[in-house]
């Protein structure tokens, strides 16, 4: 199973955007019958959505489904189970209770983008069907009342602990969307932010992000390089009797190895 550095979200009502989604390479495309589509193409989306999936992909993919109490939820949901859908994008989740009441479902990726949603990002997160949190940024930054910010600063703390909740839980934490599609610096800066703070990877709504977003949150040969050279000097030490090792003039003890082995084990199933 590859990591997800890059989910892509591909409107359902636009046939010729999915087709062209089929020539991609991020690690993940959600087909969106939510926010992308209007209400008066739903029907015809969730058409698309069915046809889509007819065929298999390359990538898994998942539907992002209208959220509970809108008229078309129950037949988003309904499309989700009966077709090859790798799982259910499920939107502004704000309570275990959102979820439980599903019964048996698909995977969930649960949408954290209310504040209620991050103060229960734990709960959630401890749910079996839940496999990945994502921030939706565009509707918490609104909720709290934030001003745009080019650090983000306003909705670190937010960020930070949608982190905290997935890594708690052993879920996929997923960043939010970057919307200016003409600041390819930009987008790069903010995947870098999103590593830093632990995100797995980002989801993105351009297929001009895929490249940059699969490189920041992948591994590099430099990188894999230099996690090999590590794990060399710890297996030496430990050849000699030694506990811990020094690399590069700092201490090597198990964790940094377990670390350089994560960085190995990316490498080997993303390179190529």
């Amino acid at each position: 199973m590859k990591p997800l550095r890059s989910a892509l979200y591909v409107p359902a009502d636009k046939p010729r955007a999915i087709e062209k989604a089929r020539t991609l390479h991020p690690d993940a495309i959600i087909l969106d019958l939510e926010d992308a589509v209007a209400p008066e193409h739903k029907a015809q989306a969730r058409e698309h959505v069915r046809d889509a999936l007819r065929t298999p992909w390359h990538v898994p993919v998942l539907i992002r489904v209208n959220g509970a109490g809108t008229p078309w939820a129950q037949d988003d949901h309904h499309l989700a189970h009966t077709t090859s859908a790798a799982g259910i994008v499920l939107p502004k989740v704000e309570t275990p209770h959102a979820i439980q009441t599903l019964g048996p479902t698909l995977p969930i990726w649960a949408m954290i983008e209310t504040p209620h949603g991050v103060l229960n990002a734990p709960s959630i997160a401890a749910l079996p069907a839940v496999t990945a949190l994502l921030v939706g940024a565009n509707d918490l930054a609104r909720a709290l009342r934030t001003q745009p910010h080019p650090d983000r600063t306003p909705l670190l703390h937010a960020l930070s602990s949608v982190v905290l909740a997935a890594r708690a839980h052993g879920k996929t934490p997923l960043d939010a969307v970057y919307n200016d599609i003409r600041n390819p610096d930009g987008f790069q800066r903010e995947c870098q932010q999103g590593r830093a703070l632990g995100f797995t990877g980002k989801t993105i709504i351009h297929p001009d992000q895929i490249h940059a977003a699969n490189t920041a949150f992948g591994v590099t040969a430099t990188e894999a390089q230099a996690a090999q050279e590590l794990i060399a000097a710890w297996e030496q030490a430990r050849r000699e009797g030694k506990s811990v090792a020094t690399h590069r003039g700092a201490l090597v003890e198990q964790m940094h190895v377990d670390e350089a082995q994560e960085v190995l084990a990316l490498w080997g199933v993303t390179e190529g």
